[in-house]
């Protein structure tokens, strides 16, 4: 039920805010570790260690993309000097 939650405040959050990109990629994260909650209950429920193995997997798939996620931000900040997705929408060819 806590995972159920989380998950529905993480994507209120996606769909609250779209402007700010480190609340949307906050609000991502929260939604990995709920589904990382929902896999270690089902996992303990059904005394099985199958959903623990996957939680490593997206543990460690949620960090990479925290980190390119974070790197994409500073040079998008450095660039453009804003962080706000609706700055964001022209490409430069």
């Amino acid at each position: 039920m806590l995972g159920a939650i989380l998950f529905a405040i993480s994507v209120v959050g996606i769909f609250l805010n779209r402007r700010n990109l480190i609340v949307i990629l906050m609000a991502i994260e929260l939604m990995l570790l709920a589904v990382n909650l929902n896999f270690i209950a089902f996992s303990h429920y059904l005394q099985d260690f199958g959903g623990q193995v996957f939680v490593f997997f997206i543990l460690t798939v949620a960090a990479a993309e925290s980190a390119i996620g974070l790197a994409i931000l500073v040079v998008l900040f450095r660039n453009l000097n804003t962080i706000d997705v609706e700055d964001l929408d022209q490409l430069k060819g």
